[in-house]
Parts: structure tokens; sequence; C-alpha cells
């Protein structure tokens, strides 16, 4: 099963590139920015992003448009600081576009600013590394 990885982040803080990158580091599979498209099919792509004034990025969606020829299915895997997840603002475009999102997610708490100081913590990264191996 060809698997990749790609994530956005435009927080300083980088608590979603501490995600993508237990996740690669779980898998084995290097994590990249959704800047960079896909150069072939994959059956499964872990999408890692964080909500951003109420839903997704741009950028998020505008790669899953560029490269939906080239993805089976989606997993959501976020964090936020709010608590709220991306899965459903990720499955509207997904849905526009064809391409099947997983109902399996992964979500997890953020801080910023003073809120949810600390997190994700080392634990919300294992988890998120066993969750993405258990899918694979």
């Amino acid at each position: 099963m060809k698997t990749a990885i790609r994530y956005f982040t435009k927080s300083k803080k980088g608590n979603t590139k501490k995600l993508a990158d237990a996740v690669s580091e779980a898998l084995g599979i290097e994590a990249l920015d959704v800047a960079r498209d896909l150069d072939e099919k994959v059956d499964r792509l872990f999408l890692i992003n964080a909500m951003y004034a109420a839903n997704i990025d741009r950028e998020v969606k505008e790669f899953l448009i560029r490269n939906k020829e080239n993805i089976s299915e989606v997993v959501n895997m976020n964090t936020a600081a709010s608590g709220a997840s991306t899965w459903k603002a990720v499955k509207k475009v997904t849905d526009e576009l064809g391409v099947n999102l997983s109902e399996k997610e992964f979500h997890c708490a953020a801080s910023w600013i003073f809120i949810n100081k600390g997190l994700p913590a080392d634990d919300d990264l294992k988890r998120a590394g066993e969750f993405a191996a258990s899918l694979v």
C-alpha cells in the first residue's frame, strides 16, 4: 500500500509539524508540506492540518484540488486550540472532489497563546503515531 504524509501549518509553535513528525517517525515516511504535490498515486494520504478561523486553510484545499487524481483515500489528522476538529471541513472538500475520506480521524488539543499550554504532549504524539501505524 502506497502511503504519503502531507501537513500544513502557519503557526510559529509548530504543533501541527510535531504531529506530522510523530507520524513520519511511526511510519518511516517523510512528512512533507502541502506545497509539495504528490508525484504518484497513493492509496492513503495522511493529511495533517489545523483549524484556522473556523476552517481549514486555503493551501490545504488547493493541495487537495491539485492532487485529487493521485489520492485514493485521505486520513484526516489535526490539532486545534479550540478543540474543534477539521474533519467536517476536509469532508466538504473531498466530497466536492470525489475523494474518499476515512471515517477514522486523529485529533488532539494544541497550545495557542495561553490556551492548552504544553499541548500536544508527548503522549498525544505517541498516540498519533500509533493511530497512523494502525491504518497501514
